[in-house]
């Protein structure tokens, strides 16, 4: 009885470690403290709505804080990788950190999907893959809308860091596409709380249009700081701010700004043609039961987006190898390259194994912002 009593102590703690191996265990790596928070925290609430099972398989989420520093998100994603022996990271919303932890994703063979429009070396990215829409297919939307206004001569405020010049990059590209010309750039740091020397100088070049390239809260300081200055042209913002931290913390002096942007912060305004119309509404409607009316976010809404890749990979990768091991890692980043044309709720994706980024030049939408609220752009 003794002997049987024991074999069934172990037969029940091999079904209990075989159920926790068939676990998908998810890491991220959010902003949840620090600059960045305005954009981790909204994930967050998303996350909070998760599935609990995909494919018959239990999902645990592991959520990080990277407190918007690049080393903490480093430390963060070694400790996922090598202690909680995760299948895949999401993450950071930030795009330095998403940065910083690449290489590291990279080097442990494990899929990092960023919530930022992340830039790495060519050939860099073989297990990187992003939500957000690159800031090429971003600043192709926002430069036709300019050039449809008549804008001629620009002026350039972004961050010292890598969000800041890949903007720059691809604005450069896209001005010189359409006629156009960056006659002055400057630069600040996340962490600045004034521009006021970068600002009297870029009024005073006096461009058609100010391009401003920052993100959540921290996007509504450097505008208010040209429009102090008495900058009286038009203002554009990056989808990194299509936040209601924007309209919130900038009040009348953030009216009138256009911003460029996923659909679905604006979901009852596509038109039902609108491939992400019905894919938005959901997010919307069920983000905003959750948190209250008109807290919808556009970076929540990545988290809304990553729920809808999960569902996709998840059950590819399963056929393929047991959750929890290097073959199940491998199968999952591969699923990503193959699982074809997905609606998002921020337009419709296709990643390919010769592009990560996926979206394409229809993806942005134009807002401008009308008595407090983002309006699309007719």
């Amino acid at each position: 009885m003794k002997l049987a009593r024991s074999l069934l102590a172990a037969a029940v703690s091999l079904a209990a470690a075989a159920s926790a191996f068939a676990d998908v265990n998810v890491g991220v790596v959010l902003s949840l403290t620090g600059p960045g928070s305005g954009l981790g925290i909204p994930m967050q609430k998303q996350l909070a709505l998760f599935p609990k099972e995909i494919a018959g398989e239990k999902v645990n989420l592991i959520v990080l804080d990277d407190a918007s520093d690049p080393g903490k998100g480093v430390s963060d994603t070694r400790r996922l990788i090598t202690e909680d022996k995760v299948d895949l990271i999401l993450g950071s919303c930030l795009t330095p950190v998403a940065a910083a932890m690449a290489p590291v994703t990279a080097e442990s063979k494990v899929l990092q999907i960023a919530a930022s429009p992340v830039g790495v070396p060519p050939g860099q990215d073989r297990w990187l893959f992003r939500l957000p829409q690159g800031n090429d297919v971003m600043a192709h939307a926002m430069f036709q809308h300019m050039k449809a206004h008549g804008v001629k001569t620009i002026g350039f405020l972004g961050y010292t860091d890598a969000y800041g010049e890949l903007w720059l990059k691809a604005a450069t590209a896209e001005a010189e596409k359409n006629g156009m010309k960056i006659v002055a750039a400057e630069r600040f740091a996340r962490t600045d709380t004034s521009v006021t020397p970068q600002a009297l100088k870029l009024t005073a070049a006096n461009p058609d249009a100010m391009l401003i390239v920052a993100s959540g809260s921290g996007a509504a300081m450097p505008e208010k700081g040209i429009v102090e200055r008495g900058y009286k042209g038009k203002i554009y913002q990056t989808h990194a701010a299509a936040t209601p931290d924007l309209v919130r913390i900038g009040g009348k002096d953030v009216e009138g700004t256009y911003v460029v942007s996923g659909p679905a912060v604006v979901a009852e305004q596509l038109p039902d043609s609108h491939p992400s119309k019905k894919a938005s509404i959901d997010f919307v409607t069920n983000y905003e039961k959750a948190n209250g009316p008109g807290t919808r976010n556009q970076f929540a809404g990545h988290s809304y987006d990553f729920a809808i890749v999960m569902q996709k990979i998840v059950p590819i990768a399963k056929a393929k190898a047991k959750p929890g091991t290097p073959e199940f890692r491998a199968a999952l980043r591969d699923a990503m390259e193959t699982m074809g044309r997905t609606v998002f709720s921020h337009g419709v994706m296709n990643w390919t194994a010769e592009d990560h980024w996926g979206y394409t030049n229809e993806t942005g939408v134009m807002l401008k912002v009308v008595d407090g609220k983002f309006v699309v752009e007719k």
